[in-house]
């Protein structure tokens, strides 16, 4: 049961991202809307990889690779003069949601670091597949433009577009909520808790953690669905290893195994970059030990630093 206190910090919290359009909008300061929009997109990712290192013990290191399938689905069909949102939404989850099974296929099957090295080295087969794409602008990226849905909400307007970005978060944020309470999520932790033990009993966990694997890649899909319309550019860098090290790093930060830790990781790791980067560019030195004094003394992240206990708090 979650504290009043962590309540209240989550009711201030959407209200704060509910009031930034107009706010920005008054004070003339729209840079300050599109990284708001930023941190609530890798939000979303880092809730999708949550559901899989913190609830099910997987420690995928190639989460990126849904990130950038997520982008490509726009940019292509852009590319082709195919703008239509529905449809780009559409072959973006598809898309997201094959590449997932196929990795979640091969990796589920290994354990350990073996599991690690082989997220790794397929998302890396991803990246340089991305870059010898030279049609599609190869290592420089292409350009893109935004997805059309109704003549009435025009995403070429930010304000619209941060709605409904923050539509995606709440959303994901429910689903995931929905999962990890329900009947599945229940075998989900078992299986991160004793594998062999829920097999014994009758589960087929297998099963059970490749279709969160395809879920977490999907709603990780739809991050890069929206980051593509953000920035109206995609770049083989989205599924590079080092974009997965940092949604990881975001889900540590936050609270891993923590619903509601990795937005706040999220928002966090982005607006430190944000702030000490313009001071300089070798800021994750400064970074480094703020996550190594995280890790060993703040095991629930800045989400178990908010004032309250919660039932399953240590």
């Amino acid at each position: 049961m979650m504290s009043r206190a962590k309540i209240l910090c989550l009711l201030i919290g959407f209200l704060v991202l509910v009031a930034i359009p107009p706010a920005t909008t008054a004070l003339d300061a729209d840079f300050y809307m599109g990284l708001a929009a930023r941190m609530m997109i890798f939000a979303i990712a880092a809730v999708s990889l949550d559901l899989l290192l913190g609830y099910g013990g997987m420690v995928s290191f190639g989460h990126a690779a849904y990130l950038g399938t997520g982008s490509y689905a726009v940019a292509i069909l852009a590319f082709y003069g195919i703008t239509d949102g529905f449809l780009q939404f559409a072959v973006a989850v598809g898309a997201s949601a094959l590449v997932a099974l196929i990795i979640g296929f091969i990796c589920l099957r290994t354990k350990g670091v073996y599991f690690i090295m082989i997220t790794l080295a397929l998302t890396q087969m991803l990246y340089f597949l991305g870059i010898s794409l030279e049609e599609y602008g190869g290592d420089d990226g292409i350009n893109t433009d935004r997805s059309e849905f109704f003549e009435w909400f025009d995403l070429g307007d930010d304000t619209n577009l941060y709605y409904l970005i923050l539509f995606f978060l709440v959303l994901s944020l429910w689903i995931s909520w929905r999962l990890i309470n329900s009947r599945f999520g229940m075998v989900i932790r078992g299986s991160q808790s004793n594998d062999d033990r829920m097999q014994a009993i009758g589960f087929p966990t297998f099963r059970y953690k490749l279709t969160m694997f395809v879920i977490a890649g999907v709603i990780c899909g739809v991050a890069g669905f929206l980051l593509a319309n953000l920035t109206e550019f995609v770049t083989p860098e989205y599924m590079h290893w080092f974009r997965s090290g940092e949604i990881m790093i975001m889900v540590l930060v936050g609270g891993m195994g923590t619903l509601f830790g990795p937005v706040f990781g999220a928002i966090a790791y982005l607006l430190f970059e944000e702030v000490i980067s313009d001071f300089t560019e070798h800021w994750m030195i400064i970074f480094g030990p703020i996550l190594v004094l995280l890790v060993l003394f703040a095991r629930k992240g800045v989400w178990g630093m908010l004032p309250g206990r919660e039932r399953g708090d240590d």
